[in-house]
């Protein structure tokens, strides 16, 4: 998940006390409960909360317009104990709010405690459900029910040094092998300055390579992953990034690289543009989606993002749907990308993000390809823990194992967290 992660203390904004009810949860968040009331919200906290207020703000003043007798106590959660918030609303009934903010790869350990309401009558009622994505709402999507609302999203594509390339005379790369060619060159001539910025530690960097040559996480070992795993490891090399420098950086540390200027090219999310901008690179960077295997092709990046859900034992689910398609709606997904760069679910909101702000282009047309997510199983969250692809990835930049030694005791360990 792409969450602007910070733990900043929880603080709430309290506008009343929840008046307890005697109606029981819902199952499915199309009725019931009571229709006034206090709708208690938890939201993620942020390093700069204040932009995100303001907006939250206005759509609970427009939502209290037009919902009489009703008042939203806003919590804002720190990013890091979610997990146990969550887990105490989920066996404590009392202590549950009714709307929540969630990271979509938060969804299987959530799902699978039976914590969420099931949103599909409420996205089939929302006048502006029809316009969320397919990719967006299977991200979204436990066992073949809904369970959220994906409210933003985030994706990665290839920021470039456009002095550099136009000094080389290099044009962006078209396919993967052109990039690599490209990173090589730029090593050669200029060695100082990597030819690209990827590390070991970078699962998402690397999974586009293993996605765009027909590979995923739960074949791991097909010829496909083995071929996408090469071609990145391959980037990891004394004539491109130097293991020595390379082998151990996470996805920070690349984007940290190219915005001082020390690489060419980097793999970087719409949300690190603040951070390239604050460094060397700032002014003589263009960007463009990652491209496939083939002219033409994108390599299929991950959809990080948030979701709004509800939740199973809210006291308010009809009010709380009427307040979650507010929040999701384009106007408001509008307002959140210019208060803190969030890219919106909904394809028009998108286009009219892409016509105010050319930079999102490349991450629109990046989601429009077609994107990626873990596997919506509760056993992501013990490979990702146990750092199983980063540990694959580096093994083999390392030279301690072979791509096929590497993919193999990997896929080991995928396929017991993923059967258990």
């Amino acid at each position: 998940m792409r969450l602007r992660i910070a733990a900043a203390a929880a603080l709430a904004l309290t506008l009343t006390a929840c008046a307890p009810s005697t109606s029981a949860p819902s199952s499915t968040a199309t009725d019931g409960g009571p229709r006034t009331g206090a709708l208690k919200v938890w939201l993620f906290d942020e390093p700069n909360r204040a932009p995100k207020e303001e907006v939250v703000k206005k759509a609970i003043a427009e939502f209290t317009a037009s919902h009489p007798d009703t008042t939203v106590d806003v919590q804002y959660i720190a990013v890091d104990t979610r997990s146990e918030r969550f887990k105490g609303a989920f066996n404590d009934p009392a202590s549950a709010p009714d709307v929540v903010e969630y990271g979509n790869t938060d969804l299987p350990e959530y799902a699978s405690a039976g914590g969420l309401a099931a949103l599909g009558p409420v996205v089939s009622a929302w006048s502006e459900g029809a316009d969320l994505t397919a990719d967006a709402k299977a991200s979204a999507t436990y066992q073949g029910t809904l369970l959220g609302v994906p409210w933003y999203v985030g994706v990665r594509a290839l920021y470039y040094r456009t002095d550099v390339f136009d000094e080389l005379g290099l044009t962006a790369p078209a396919t993967l092998a052109e990039l690599t060619t490209a990173a090589r060159t730029v090593r050669a001539k200029k060695p100082d300055m990597f030819g690209i910025a990827v590390g070991g530690k970078y699962t998402f960097g690397a999974l586009p390579f293993v996605w765009a040559n027909g590979g995923d996480i739960t074949s791991i070992n097909s010829a496909g992953s083995r071929a996408g795993l090469k071609a990145y490891t391959d980037l990891i090399a004394d004539d491109v990034c130097p293991p020595q420098n390379c082998a151990d950086l996470t996805g920070g540390k690349t984007v940290e690289l190219f915005a001082s200027g020390k690489a060419a090219m980097g793999i970087a999310g719409n949300f690190n543009r603040a951070a390239v901008d604050a460094g060397a690179a700032k002014g003589k960077y263009a960007v463009v989606p990652l491209p496939g295997v083939t002219a033409g092709s994108v390599a299929p990046a991950f959809a990080g993002g948030n979701n709004l859900g509800i939740m199973k034992n809210a006291q308010r689910p009809a009010l709380a749907a009427d307040f979650l398609t507010l929040l999701a709606s384009k106007k408001y997904q509008a307002e959140m990308y210019d208060a803190m760069g969030n890219l919106p679910t909904l394809k028009s909101a998108s286009d009219e993000v892409v016509a105010k702000d050319a930079f999102v282009k490349p991450f629109v047309d990046t989601i429009n390809a077609g994107t990626k997510f873990v596997p919506l199983d509760p056993g992501w969250g013990k490979i990702d823990a146990s750092a199983v692809l980063p540990t694959m990835i580096e093994k083999v930049a390392t030279g301690k194992a072979s791509v096929e030694q590497a993919t193999d005791e990997a896929a080991k360990l995928i396929d017991e967290a993923l059967t258990q």
